[in-house]
């Protein structure tokens, strides 16, 4: 098992083997200095040029280049004298296991380098601090949620993603050649975590892609992202849902800022700011008055029932403002902007919301519609027919009150640490114009 860098310390005084990219050499007139990393930091091997056993090693690492990877058998000595966290490894053996290419750019220095480069050579890209401590970061804030769902006695699924009818969100779909027809990749597991509700599953969640056909060229939007999916049952209300989703928040950032916050305010500027209950709930009619009075906003003529990017900066703001919040639950939107499943109340108001985060919307959640017979009657308002026929047949033989939201991870991701693009966030970035590497 390979010794990291951060546990360095526990060895102090031992022998032992260690691995990692050569990060860079000082070849001083009595001795080298040579920086070792992996993923969890650095630490420096000191080569004292004086002593001739020294002379074999000082020989590979004169004619070694930076990057290239090495396993060294060496004592960790404490030396206070050292500012790599007060450690140094004193090598007696030293193996060359790859030996790297010169660079295209300095991924220590990104200033200046295009970002269709950085993706082309992602794997050199990450290697910089600022982007290997991103994916450090989104594990440990979706360890922390799924762990609160654990916690609360949630099952994991894994749902299909390659499906026989094209979802159900009225976006784009990928289609995909399936033997002698036709399959399509599927936009959410929506349907399917519905599935588990009617089967009796009662608590579920997925952490999983979803793909979109959608030729949008946006910092928020990716042809194939991370969605944070559950769904639970014996609700009254949307208002539990929200609820739960306040904890999960609160639960993932909590764990975040604990291990992370003081890293990522160094690195990125960002404070990791845990929100208190309950967050703000707005209806969407006041909020347009709202920004209209505060901002002289007025929602377009074709989003009237609905939010658009601008409404959602402005939302954050007022948020902020009003009730000292980063978070915005907005409600009653129309139905005629929201997908078929999502219940209405007797007066056909909405039973859902979209919760706004620094500026942008993080997640769609609603109580769905469980009665066959007004679920049946909304489809077929949205002129949904065959489609969706497989997945009426769910709810004909019962099934609980239920409701659940999806969070994309990406975009958490991205928002927590003040990034201005998927393109950063993503470990490989899929775009209209981005398939490989």
């Amino acid at each position: 098992m390979k010794i990291n860098v951060d546990e360095l310390k526990k060895h102090a005084g031992e022998e032992i083997a260690f691995s990692g990219f050569v990060d860079a050499i000082r070849d001083k007139k009595w001795v080298m200095f040579v920086i070792l990393r992996d993923n969890t930091g650095k630490v420096q091997m000191t080569i004292e040029k004086s002593e001739e056993s020294n002379k074999e090693l000082l020989e590979i690492m004169s004619n070694i280049t930076v990057e290239s990877t090495v396993k060294v058998t060496a004592k960790v000595m404490e030396n206070e004298a050292v500012k790599l966290g007060g450690l140094e490894l004193i090598p007696s053996k030293i193996e060359v296991t790859s030996e790297a290419e010169p660079l295209p750019f300095d991924f220590n220095n990104l200033e200046g380098v295009l970002i269709d480069t950085r993706m082309d050579f992602k794997w050199l890209d990450l290697r910089n601090e600022k982007n290997m401590l991103i994916r450090q970061v989104e594990s440990t804030l979706i360890e922390a949620m799924r762990q609160f769902l654990y916690d609360n006695r949630f099952t994991e699924i894994h749902t299909p993603k390659l499906i026989g009818t094209a979802s159900e969100s009225g976006s784009s779909v990928f289609e995909v050649k399936y033997f002698d027809r036709v399959a399509y990749l599927a936009q959410s597991p929506q349907f399917y975590k519905q599935m588990a509700m009617a089967a009796g599953m009662n608590r579920i969640f997925e952490v999983a892609p979803c793909f979109r056909a959608e030729n949008s060229n946006t910092n928020r939007h990716a042809t194939e992202f991370t969605s944070f999916d559950l769904e639970f049952s014996y609700i009254d209300s949307y208002e539990d849902v929200m609820d739960l989703e306040e904890d999960l928040l609160i639960a993932g950032l909590s764990k975040v800022k604990e291990v992370y916050g003081d890293k990522i305010k160094e690195v990125f500027g960002k404070e990791v700011i845990v929100p208190t209950k309950p967050f703000p709930r707005m209806r969407l009619k006041d909020l347009y008055q709202e920004l209209h009075d505060k901002y002289h906003f007025d929602i377009p003529t074709e989003d009237v029932g609905d939010m658009n990017a601008e409404a959602e900066k402005l939302t954050f703001k007022l948020a902020q403002e009003k009730y000292n919040s980063e978070f915005m639950f907005i409600v009653d939107y129309a139905a005629t902007k929201r997908p078929f499943y999502h219940m209405r109340d007797e007066n056909g108001k909405l039973q859902g919301y979209d919760l706004i985060w620094r500026g942008m919307e993080i997640t769609s959640g609603a109580q769905r519609e469980h009665r066959y017979e007004e679920l049946a009657k909304n489809a077929k308002e949205k002129g949904l027919g065959e489609d969706v026929k497989f997945y009426l047949q769910f709810f004909k033989y019962g099934c609980p009150p239920h409701g659940g939201f999806a969070i994309g991870v990406d975009r958490l991701t991205m928002l927590l640490l003040g990034l201005s693009s998927l393109k950063e966030t993503q470990f490989l970035f899929r775009g209209p114009n981005r398939l490989n590497p």
